[in-house]
This record gives C-alpha cells, structure tokens and sequence, in this order.
C-alpha cells in the first residue's frame, strides 16, 4: 500500500515514519512533504493509496490541499495535535484522525481500515474494467489488469513486447521499457495471450510476434525482436514458431 505523508514539521514526519516502518509492514512509504505544492506534486506523481494527512499546515490547512487536488483515489488519515478538529475531519469524510503524538494501536487501526477501503475499491475497478470489456461482437480486448503488490496496471495489449518467467512469477516487458512483475505463472497468460498474436518460445519466454525482427539460426534457433532481445526457442516449440511466423506474413 503507497503512502506519503504531509506534516509541516520534520521531526514530526520521522516518528510518524518509524512507527509506520516499524509496526505496518504492509506501507510503502514513498514520499514526504512540509508544505502543500510539494505535496500536490508527490500526490500527483506517485498516486498513493493512502495519505497520512496534518490539519495545520502552518497558516495553511490539510484542507485547502485536498481542495487542490481534482482527483482523490486515495484514503486519509488525517493527524491533528488538537482533538477539535477531529469533527471537521469527520465532516470531510476521513478514513480516520489521529492524535498527537501518534498511539501505536490507533496507527495499525487506521492503517488496517486504510487498506480493506483500498482492496474494496480496487475490486470495484476490476469488475468495471471486466464489464467494459465484455464485447458483444465478440472482439478481444484491448487491455489487460496486470496486478502488482500496491496497485494494478491497466496495460495495452499492443504494448506488451515480451513476457519472461520465474518461478511462479511473470515479468512482462513494454515497449516504452516498463518492467511489470506479477506474481502469476506465465502459463496463465500463455492461455491469454495467445489467441491474439503471442507466441510461447520457450519453457521461460513469451512474445508479442508484432515485435519479431528476425529469425537466427543458432543454437537451435532464436528470436530477435525488434528491441534487441534476444529470445530463445526450445525444440518442441520450434515447428510452431516457425509456422505462426509464416502465417503472420499474409
């Protein structure tokens, strides 16, 4: 789960920063901020999941930043060292507001209540993005849900270069030169992938044939794609590599 924290004071920052690393292992504490541009910059960037939130930010409010903000897909915890304005917190629609100085059991509290919002919400757009998808013409989509550990990729197809295994896990590489890692075997996707212009090379290796350069002769046979990739082609897969090759030229 992505966070940033916004705190006009340091010190205040780092503590809170420890008891996160410390007690909520399942934070990736991405960035920081003591004032609000910076803050609008980080958010905009990195797309936390959550944010750890001060309502005074100096002469300025936690407030005023959320209202800079047109999109929020993230949930707040709002921290205050004064507990009236927990109520305006509240009224805000906060996951939840601590007290300075931050408890232990109210942080693994909030950041628990944090995280199920996360998941929930997620699950809503993966079942938006299933129903956009179901094509009455039968057509294949244009995308995939590639799921990472704090947030799931929606990637174009056609942007997709190669996939690579390891293990139970599967690399897919793009063409921009993204490296997406998934914690799925390549299997699944080969049953995926295939019918719309993947080819399985190899125990390990899958391509998108759209980016094939060329066949080499060696060791068997390789694939040379059009990044330079050298992918290798295990005998019992070389006849079906070869005729897939063949057929994409007509």
């Amino acid at each position: 789960m992505k966070a940033i924290i916004v705190d006009d004071e340091q010190t205040n920052i780092e503590n809170l920063a420890l008891l996160i690393q410390k007690y909520c292992p399942q934070v990736n504490l991405l960035g920081t901020a003591t004032e609000i541009d910076t803050a609008v910059e980080l958010i905009t960037l990195h797309r936390p999941d959550v944010l750890f939130l001060d309502i005074q930010l100096g002469n300025r409010s936690g407030f005023e930043l959320l209202r800079l903000l047109p999109m929020k897909n993230f949930e707040v915890v709002f921290i205050t060292a004064f507990d009236k304005y927990g109520i305006e917190a509240i009224k805000f629609a906060a996951l939840d507001y601590l007290l300075k100085p931050v408890a232990i059991p109210e942080l693994i509290v909030a950041v628990n209540k944090a995280e199920e919002k996360m998941l929930a919400r997620e699950r809503n757009q993966q079942l938006t993005f299933l129903l956009s998808h179901i094509n009455n013409d039968g057509s294949k989509p244009s995308k995939i849900a590639l799921q990472q550990l704090h947030e799931i990729r929606y990637v174009e197809v056609a942007d997709i270069v190669r996939c690579e295994a390891d293990n139970s896990y599967t690399s897919f590489y793009l063409i921009n030169g993204d490296r997406i890692v998934v914690s799925r075997s390549i299997k699944e996707y080969t049953d995926l992938l295939k019918p719309i212009g993947f080819l399985r090379t190899h125990q390990s290796h899958m391509v998108n044939i759209s980016y094939v350069k060329s066949w080499i002769k060696e060791d068997g046979g390789a694939l040379l794609l059009v990044t330079g990739d050298k992918i290798p082609v295990s005998k019992p897969n070389k006849a079906g590599v070869q005729l897939a090759l063949n057929k994409s030229l007509y």
